[in-house]
């Protein structure tokens, strides 16, 4: 079960973003991202957070460290990308190689593929932790995991088309780190299964990714955008993103 699902949501997330990536204008796409910033913040503090703090032996003090640990520890590995990137600009009176552009384009995919397959793996993680807790939790994990990975991989698509990748490898890549949730999954249910403990841990540190995401990423960019018809619009559609994890919650319980 944990097998097909983590497949199962590792492809349908990335085929899902590559057909929309193909067919939605890009307004359509941003109003994605307001959805996703709803989703992401009622999946970390109505759902996996709750569930962590709720599994027997659980310490709060550990935990609250865990989610501070883990948000700060999100900022570095974005600020040691950002910096990365920023070493070279367009312009900057250096001297370069013809197609040097192109490779720093270029790598910018490759590393975008490096995280993407980290985050699908910690996803994985996360849904055999849910299998092991209820198999109703994994199924609901894992629907969460879907609807908040297709914005990030939509995001990851576009990147790689403008890194002068093919659509077609584009979506073979993206599909390869998709299964890496299948990766995370197997090996978490065979390590979990004799180390139950650690579980709450798992749930805060993907509920900070969570966090982190939509409070650094994705909500300035949405200000970015600050006409009233505009900010309704985002509003109204945080508000569906919650209420859609309200819903399947209570579903749940």
């Amino acid at each position: 079960m944990i097998v097909l699902v983590t497949a199962g949501a590792g492809l349908a997330s990335v085929l899902a973003a590559a057909s929309l990536s193909l067919t939605l204008l890009a307004k359509i796409v941003n109003n994605m991202v307001s959805l996703s910033v709803g989703i992401l913040l009622a999946t970390a503090f109505l759902h996996s957070l709750p569930e962590a703090f709720e599994i027997p032996g659980a310490q709060t003090h550990y935990l609250f460290a865990t989610l501070l640990g883990g948000l700060l520890g999100f900022f570095l590995l974005e600020k040691i990308a950002l910096l990365r990137h920023s070493h070279h600009h367009e312009g900057d009176g250096h001297d370069h190689h013809h197609g040097h552009d192109k490779e720093e384009a270029g790598s910018s995919g490759w590393m975008i593929l490096v995280g993407d397959s980290i985050h699908n793996f910690v996803d994985g993680v996360l849904i055999a932790a849910a299998f092991m807790v209820d198999v109703q939790i994994g199924i609901f994990t894992a629907l969460a995991i879907i609807a908040h990975e297709i914005p990030q991989e939509i995001g990851d698509f576009i990147v790689l088309l403008n890194a002068g990748f093919s659509r077609a490898r584009a979506l073979l890549y993206n599909g390869i780190s998709g299964l890496m949730a299948v990766v995370g999954g197997v090996l978490a249910y065979y390590f979990l299964e004799r180390a139950t403990q650690v579980m709450p841990y798992l749930l805060v540190i993907a509920s900070s990714s969570f966090i982190y995401i939509a409070v650094s990423d994705l909500i300035p960019q949405m200000h970015r955008r600050p006409h009233w018809q505009e900010s309704l619009r985002q509003i109204a559609l945080i508000a569906i993103g919650v209420g859609i994890v309200v819903l399947l919650t209570d579903h749940n319980h």
